[in-house]
Order: C-alpha cells, then structure tokens, then sequence
C-alpha cells in the first residue's frame, strides 16, 4: 500500500461509514480495484482508520457528550447485543467476509428497505422523540446485530432501529453517530491488537500510512456527517436505497465478469 491508495481508501472511509450505504462494500471494490485487498495490513489498515471516523462524532458531538451521563449508560445498553453476538459469531463473520456475493445481497435488500422506510415511519417526523429511552437504546442495539451481516450497513440497522422506537430521522441517525463511538472503537481496538499480536508490531512505514489514513477519515467524516444530516432531513432516504442496489448489481456484474473481490 502506498500513500495514494492510503488516502483513497481513507476519504472512502470517511464518505461512508456514517451514512446507510456500508462502507464495507465500497472497499471491496475500491481495494480489489487497485490490487491490495489481500494484504493483512490493509485489512487492518480499513478497520483502524475508523478510529479517525469515530473522532469526528466526539469532536461534532463533544457538548453532548460531556452533559448527558444518562447517555453513556443508553450507549452502553446499544452496545451490549453487537459486542455479545460479534465475540460468539466471530468465526462465521470471517467467512461471511471472504463471500462477496453476501455483500451484494445485502446491499440490493437493504437498499429495497431503504425505498420504503421513509413512507414506513413518515409518522415520526411529526411525533417521533427526539431521545430513546434506556429500553429504545437496548432495542436500537439489537438492530445493530444485524449489520454484523457484511454489506448490512450499521449506519443503517441503527437508524431504521431507532425509527420503530419512535424517534425522528435526524435523532435516530445521531444516536446512530454516538452509538458509532464505543462499537467501532472496541472493532479498531481489537483489530490492532490481532495485527500486532500476529507480526509482532507494526513498521515505522505502517504507522505513518495509519496516521495519514486517520486524519483524512476525520476530515471527510466531519463534512459527511454535516452533510448527512442536512439531506436526511430534506430528502430521507430513498436515494440511498436506489444507490444500493446499484452497488449490490455492480457487484454482481463485476464477479460475473471475473473479477476478483476480495472482501475485507
């Protein structure tokens, strides 16, 4: 991996892992595209660079954050289900991840979701909550188990969870930010520890391709969320469910064709 494709993948990273799209799939393409996806170091790499992604939710969210302790106990009942189910079913999760054809199936029936959850909870935008209570948050957490499923989208599962616990679309979708913070924050944590554990520590050029590669996430991530939220609201989110299934054919297509997609 060089600087270029460290950069490439980082502004990919950012655009994506916050909106309902599923960055894991826009990396498959985009490292199979450029002949790196078998490499250890940037499966690694993709799953550290998150930590620069979840630095933009504390930076943007950081007034909430120091003002609720509520919160944290709401974001510790979200988290409890994904960090259960993911240690139980880490095994199957790996294979799940070297089958692209799973992410192209998810992104063609979460995209079908999408077309219709605006039209499923248009109540909500005029009654729905605008903070899930301590059961709301467990429930918004179980959803989150869904998108242990590659190609589900974690953005997704939380957002539509919080939407059938009565909360408006921009409340679900931050709760879906600040629930981002522990869950890809234990995924980063112990996808280092695993590489490190491995090859016995990283190279002096590693690291700096993880720094370079956290910061761009961080700065990309800060305008997407911005921007995000500002659409969700507007447009809701049928354009997104048109996208995926885009992406969920291209996928398809791509395999048929030969190419070889290795997931991360």
């Amino acid at each position: 991996m060089d600087y270029f494709q460290a950069i490439f993948l980082a502004i990919i990273e950012g655009l994506t892992e916050f909106l309902p799209v599923s960055s894991t799939g826009h990396m498959v393409i985009a490292s199979s595209a450029m002949g790196i996806a078998g490499s250890e170091f940037v499966k690694t790499f993709t799953v550290a660079i998150q930590l620069g992604a979840i630095m933009s939710v504390v930076v943007l969210y950081f007034k909430r954050l120091i003002q609720s302790r509520e919160l944290y106990l709401k974001l510790l009942l979200a988290f409890i289900p994904a960090a259960i189910l993911g240690k139980l079913l880490n095994d199957y999760i790996d294979q799940w991840l070297e089958n692209p054809t799973i992410v192209a199936i998810s992104f063609i029936l979460g995209g079908i979701v999408l077309i219709f959850v605006d039209k499923w909870f248009e109540r909500n935008e005029k009654d729905g909550r605008s903070e899930p209570d301590r059961m709301s948050s467990f429930k918004i957490g179980l959803f989150q188990c869904i998108a242990l499923i590659p190609g589900v989208s974690r953005s997704a599962a939380t957002i539509i969870g919080g939407m059938t616990q009565k909360l408006s679309r921009k409340a679900a979708a931050e709760f879906s930010f600040l629930l981002a913070i522990p869950t890809m924050m234990a995924a980063t944590g112990y996808k280092l520890l695993k590489f490190y554990n491995a090859g016995g520590g990283f190279t002096s050029e590693e690291v700096n391709l993880l720094l370079v590669g956290n910061v761009v996430a961080f700065i990309i991530a800060m305008i997407a969320i911005k921007s995000f939220i500002g659409f969700l609201s507007r447009y809701g989110f049928r354009m997104f469910g048109y996208y995926r299934i885009l992406l969920g054919v291209l996928i398809i297509i791509l395999q048929l064709a030969g190419m070889k997609l290795s997931v991360l």
